[in-house]
């Protein structure tokens, strides 16, 4: 039997492992990136047309290569970062593997120059798909300038896996924004189908937070400054208030590397215990420097898991210094000592129940008080401070002689039942001769409607919803949108990672009655909105919510319309501590059983609880 197992060459070896290093055109743009920081580039460039499948090129002003280093970048594992397998545990630089290079050439049309200081001429490298067409000297800037045309050009299958532009754009948003952060001493530029997105100068990494996050993040910022024997932390945390729904605003760094560790952000959740609405994400941007020797970061081929040697120390820790970034800057919860002045108010207007005293209550507050003694030495002003102490504490139990420790049967019987028609008389009125429904709100929050088995307790925020949810999807599922416009537009301004988000949808937007349009550098102007919907609703809550909801379900190709739908419905539903009248009660109550499906909010929450008056009525049983 003849030998079956073969080498493979080396441009199929490549393709393979182009594979897991590059995976969409945000891969080959991180790794780009992360290059030109291990050169030592004080300037960076990033251009992009068609979101990087027509061409990505990264021009920097660091060291540069020679003509063998320029031609040995683009071999499978060679790299000037190790020499020995020791080096893995004393990386300080981005890139280390030697992978990067060769599978872009594997599956891209690349043109690199680089000179080095002090150079006349550079080298200029022409490949495409791992063959190398052309090497000759030229006429370039120090440093280095690499092309990459026509990604995937080679494999057809894995290029018709790329998503449209919008959504590839977002991803390289992404991964431009964690090289940017973690490099505030190093200007960056982004340009897009020569439109600049990002021009961010050198400066300090609060300036670079909001360059990249956007104006609005500066007010959101706490700072964090820990230090232990371990490790050491920098950076900042948002203000709970500005939590978001979704996911896409937290970073962590390990030595100046992006990491994903969801144990480390359970870290951060936990330190905001209580803080947050439910499912709800702070901002973060934290820093960590530890020892080389005690992290491994050689565990995938993105480089972005690492492991710990004590991951459970560096869990507390974090905790810990989150919660006191917090606390430092009066975010966590204190004890509030003041008087409730419902209470004040009270004492003030004194007791509203007078009755009789009864025979065996002889107690007098102020028999009992013994006034400290009085030195002569001490001024007449503060003797006649304590003066008037005494007589506001006498004030103060003045009256609770007149109340009586028990209350007479007869009078507790009448007491009941007052209590009993206040909380709802027709409880109390046979079915036939009641006038209304018997349905009442409570706590501002929820409504209590009973039914022939038990009663309801309805959710008034969440059948809102329901309804509201149900009207808009009709509403927008017809054929003609009719727009109310807006006496004064409004402008929306969204960081560029929420821009691109509201491009992909802006169209969707448009065709069900909104009329949103592009103004200036990530700025929207809404000059109408869907005659169906209130002039009151808070505009720029509702544009977040739809791009918050857009990226939590970018993965799920959900309908743009029924993400809408729920968008409008949760920003104008009526919230929890909303009084209602009787009729408006009665109204909601009807319309949520008139929905198509009034068990749950679009979301999935309960609207209402059913109770069983056999269960109520175990309940009294001894």
């Amino acid at each position: 039997m003849s030998d079956i197992i073969q080498l493979l060459p080396d441009s199929i070896a490549n393709q393979i492992a182009a594979g897991e290093v590059i995976q969409r055109p945000a891969s080959a743009v991180k790794e780009l990136l992360e290059n030109a920081i291990d050169a030592g580039a004080t300037e960076i460039k990033l251009v992009l047309k068609e979101a990087g499948k027509l061409l990505i090129q990264v021009v920097d002003n660091g060291k540069g290569m020679s003509e063998t280093d320029a031609r040995m970048s683009f071999e499978r594992h060679a790299t000037s970062k190790i020499k020995n397998a020791n080096d893995l545990f004393a990386l300080t630089t981005m890139g280390f593997r030697g992978e990067a290079l060769a599978s872009i050439a594997a599956i891209a049309q690349v043109e690199l120059k680089t000179r080095q200081e002090g150079q006349e001429l550079g080298t200029q490298i022409i490949i495409e798909g791992s063959k190398v067409l052309s090497q000759e000297p030229c006429q370039c800037q120090v440093g280095t300038s690499i092309s990459i045309k026509n990604l995937f050009f080679n494999v057809p299958a894995r290029r018709n896996f790329l998503k449209s532009n919008s959504v590839e754009n977002r991803h390289i948003i992404d991964e431009f924004s964690r090289v940017a952060l973690a490099n505030s001493n190093v200007f960056f530029s982004l340009h897009h189908n020569q439109n600049e997105l990002y021009h961010l100068p050198i400066g300090n990494l609060r300036q670079r937070i909001v360059g990249v996050l956007g104006n609005n993040g500066n007010k959101k910022l706490v700072p964090m400054s820990e230090e232990t024997d371990v490790v050491k932390f920098s950076g900042f945390v948002s203000k709970p208030e500005f939590a978001k729904k979704t996911r896409g605003e937290q970073f962590f760094f390990v030595n100046n590397r992006f990491i994903k560790s969801g144990y480390l952000h359970h870290a951060i959740m936990n330190a905001y215990e209580d803080l947050l609405p439910e499912n709800s994400y702070p901002l973060y941007v934290i820093f960590m420097e530890l020892d080389p020797k005690i992290i491994d970061v050689n565990v995938h081929p993105t480089k972005q898991e690492i492991k710990f040697e004590d991951e459970k120390i560096i869990y507390n820790y974090l905790r810990v210094a989150t919660r006191h970034a917090l606390g430092q800057y009066s975010i966590t919860p204190t004890l509030d000592f003041d008087q409730d002045p419902n209470i004040s108010q009270a004492y003030s207007q004194g007791p509203s129940i007078q009755r009789s005293q009864p025979t065996e209550m002889n107690w007098n507050p102020s028999s009992q008080a013994s006034p400290m003694p009085q030195s002569s030495s001490r001024p007449a002003s503060t003797n006649s401070v304590e003066s008037s102490n005494l007589e506001n504490w006498q004030k103060l139990y003045k009256g609770l002689t007149d109340l009586p420790m028990t209350i007479p049967e007869d009078e507790f019987v009448e007491e009941v039942t007052t209590i009993a028609s206040q909380w709802g008389q027709d409880e109390l009125i046979p079915e036939e001769k009641q006038g209304s429904t018997g349905s009442f709100q409570l706590h501002s929050s929820y409504i209590v409607s009973p039914i022939k088995s038990g009663y309801l307790l309805i959710d008034q925020q969440a059948a809102h919803e329901r309804i509201l949810y149900e009207k808009y999807i009709r509403v927008i599922g017809a054929q003609q949108q009719h727009t109310q416009a807006l006496l004064f537009p409004i402008n929306i301004p969204l960081s560029n990672q929420d821009s691109e988000v509201l491009k992909e949808i802006l169209p969707e937007i448009n065709q069900m009655g909104f009329d949103v349009q592009e103004f200036g550098a990530n700025t929207f102007v809404l000059q109408g909105l869907p005659a169906e919907c209130s002039e009151n609703i808070n505009v720029e809550e509702l544009i977040q919510i739809l791009v918050e909801q857009q990226r939590e379900n970018k993965t799920l190709n959900s309908d743009i319309k029924t993400t809408v739908a729920g968008s409008l419905a949760r920003s104008t539903a009526i919230k929890r501590g909303t009084s209602l009248g009787e009729k408006e009660v009665q109204t909601l109550i009807d319309q949520l059983f008139a929905c198509e499906m009034p068990y749950a909010n679009p979301w999935g929450k309960k609207c209402f609880i059913t109770y069983d008056l056999d269960d109520l009525r175990k309940q009294f049983e001894i």
